[in-house]
Parts: structure tokens; sequence; C-alpha cells
């Protein structure tokens, strides 16, 4: 698989994404649902905990990518939902941190929504993956 980097601005490196991605020659696509602060048996985590919500979503969409062979390198599009965007980025760097420590940055959306599917939940991350 080979990827190009498209920035006409390069003012989204610092924030750890790029504005576009041209992908060629791979072989599989994985669509990955959202995933959040769950428990392996499917409970909600640390309610009220951003950070931590955060850092156990990532470690989730990490298991689904190691399940289909894949690691956060193959990630291309990272979609982010948060009840709290201000809250957020006050723990952005957990998300960047482990972004930059795969040596990637996809093309992200960040969204403030009302609520996500559990009312504890405060993040969900959703993310398309290529190899």
């Amino acid at each position: 698989m080979e990827r190009s980097t498209v920035n006409p601005w390069t003012w989204s490196e610092q924030l750890g994404y790029s504005q576009g991605e041209i992908v060629s020659g791979h072989t599989r696509t994985l669509y990955c649902s959202g995933q959040a602060a769950m428990s392996g048996d499917g409970k909600p985590l640390h309610a009220g905990d951003v950070a931590a919500q955060l850092a156990l979503a990532m470690d989730n969409l990490e298991a689904v990518l190691g399940a289909a062979g894949m690691s956060l390198a193959n990630l291309i599009r990272l979609n982010v939902y948060t009840t709290d965007v201000d809250r957020l980025f006050e723990h952005y760097g957990v998300l960047a941190s482990r972004l930059g420590a795969a040596g990637v940055a996809p093309t992200t959306t960040m969204l403030g929504v009302t609520r996500l599917a559990l009312p504890d939940l405060m993040v969900e991350l959703e993310g398309t993956a290529v190899a």
C-alpha cells in the first residue's frame, strides 16, 4: 500500500491529522464501527472522565484493527464524536500521541453531538483502515 498526504495547508499537521490522503495498491479495507469506553463484556467505563474514555476508545479501536491484522499505522480516516468538544480538546494529546507513535496522521473529523449510544459515554471513535 502507498499513502500520499494531501495538505495544501500545514496547520493541520500540528494537530496530528492530514487534510487528505491518497491510498493506492491496497488489497483490504476495514470499516470500524464506533469504538467507545466499553469493557470486554459491553459495559461503559470511566463515567465523567474524558481522558480515560478517550484512551479506552483508542485501545478498543486498536483491538479491532489488530483482529484484522492491522494497526493504527493502517488508519486512513478517523471520525471523533464527543458530547463535549472543549473537554475533549483538553485531553486531545491522548489521541494525538498514540497516532504520532504509530507514525500516522489520518484524515479526521471531530463532531460535537448531543449524546452517544449510552448516556455515560462521552467519546466515540470510528475508523477506516487499509492494508
